[in-house]
């Protein structure tokens, strides 16, 4: 396989995967284009290689830059804008991990603290209802906070948890 098919095949399985970890494809082909990209790209740089339009493709760096998993390049002497992204592939993994916690886990440990919450007014469903979501919220909080601790060992913080679990 030459250069120019691995790196479009990759491109394209990175994009696939992107969904996996709650993000668009164009997103993740983007993400996927920085990480193998030698040095900053532009946005005309972006849009030219994965054949996007220049909508799309300033939508979706934002929506990166504000994941925390690609940012801006100054480089001297151009007024363009350049990109770039995280290479470490734990440092990588980290990152998302914390940012999917803030934008889906949280945001359901709150609901069903609010559920479990509810006045009981003595009948079967209200008692169930409670005990359920209560029960749900304890293992959502527990599962949060070790995420949360796992995620605070920036170093090679995946293969040490794994490691750890497998012992």
């Amino acid at each position: 396989m030459e250069y120019q098919e691995a790196k479009q095949k990759f491109i394209s399985t990175w994009g696939s995967l992107g969904t996996l970890w709650g993000i668009n494809k164009a997103m993740a082909q983007i993400q996927a284009l920085l990480f193998i990209s030698t040095e900053p790209l532009s946005t005309e740089q972006i849009m030219e290689e994965l054949q996007i339009s220049r909508g799309n493709t300033s939508m979706n760096v934002r929506q990166l830059i504000d994941w925390g998993i690609v940012s801006k390049e100054l480089i001297a002497g151009e007024r363009r804008e350049f990109y770039t992204t995280e290479k470490d592939v734990q440092e990588l993994a980290r990152i998302i991990a914390k940012e999917r916690s803030r934008r889906e886990i949280q945001p359901v440990i709150k609901t069903l603290a609010e559920l479990s919450s509810i006045k009981d007014d003595g009948t079967p469903a209200t008692k169930e209802l409670i005990k359920q979501t209560k029960s749900l919220h304890d293992l959502a909080q527990t599962a949060d906070s070790i995420l949360d601790k796992t995620l605070n060992h920036k170093q090679n913080w995946l293969s040490k948890s794994l490691f750890k679990l497998i012992k």
